[in-house]
């Protein structure tokens, strides 16, 4: 796969939580692409995407936000993806293609996020006991998630086309730190061989940090609670 192809813009900049795997889906994207920007670090449990100024940012108040070099400002990990990756082989031309791609990235917001990302982060912070009614919810949905991720990557190497899209860097944002939110992926042979796949690409990052004090219950400020 090409990807090779020489990127002209310059002077983005990237406004994320460091600890959200759904602004780590961005930062590996920009790294595939070696794009160079200006990450600025905001801490969303610490009241800092309430301030008026983040607000005229990203009204919705939420991380990431991409600010073009023209100074527009883009919200939503996934419109981001695809905002950088037209034109590259990380999406796909193919109208057929490009609309498989546009259905993972609405299966992860939907799906995998809400049980898989939703889980991780309320165990790790302790908002959620493994055996609290609403935890178990969630890990059956996540366990749902894996076995229809494990069914599709049994017959694809990739999620969309045999290559390597967008749609592959949505998906692995949170399901590579599904062991932190307590699921076994013992059972999922075929998605653990994806992960190795995609950890092989080229210019690969895994930066996640761990969430911060201020995110535990009660400790911060944010939209979260």
């Amino acid at each position: 796969m090409d990807v090779t192809r020489t990127i002209t813009r310059k002077g983005l900049r990237l406004y994320d939580y460091a600890a959200s795997c759904t602004c780590y889906k961005v930062r590996l994207l920009l790294a595939h692409l070696a794009l160079s920007y200006e990450r600025v670090p905001i801490d969303i449990f610490d009241g800092q995407t309430l301030t008026d100024e983040y607000t005229q940012i990203n009204p919705m108040r939420t991380t990431p936000v991409l600010e073009t070099v023209d100074g527009r400002y883009l919200p939503e990990s996934n419109a981001i993806l695809l905002y950088l990756a037209r034109g590259t082989a990380y999406l796909p031309s193919d109208s057929f293609e490009l609309a498989e791609v546009v259905r993972w990235l609405i299966y992860e917001q939907t799906d995998v996020v809400p049980t898989i990302g939703g889980l991780r982060f309320r165990l790790l912070v302790g908002r959620l006991e493994p055996s609290d009614p609403e935890a178990m919810r969630r890990r059956n949905g996540a366990i749902e998630v894996l076995s229809l991720l494990e069914n599709h990557l049994s017959v694809n190497e990739f999620f969309v086309g045999g290559q390597y899209t967008i749609a592959d860097i949505a998906i692995y944002g949170y399901t590579h730190l599904a062991h932190e939110a307590g699921l076994d992926l013992e059972p999922y042979a075929s998605l653990r061989s994806w992960f190795r796949r995609v950890e092989r690409q080229p210019a690969y990052v895994e930066d996640v940090e761990p969430y911060g004090a201020n995110a535990a219950p009660g400790a911060g400020h944010s939209i979260y609670g």
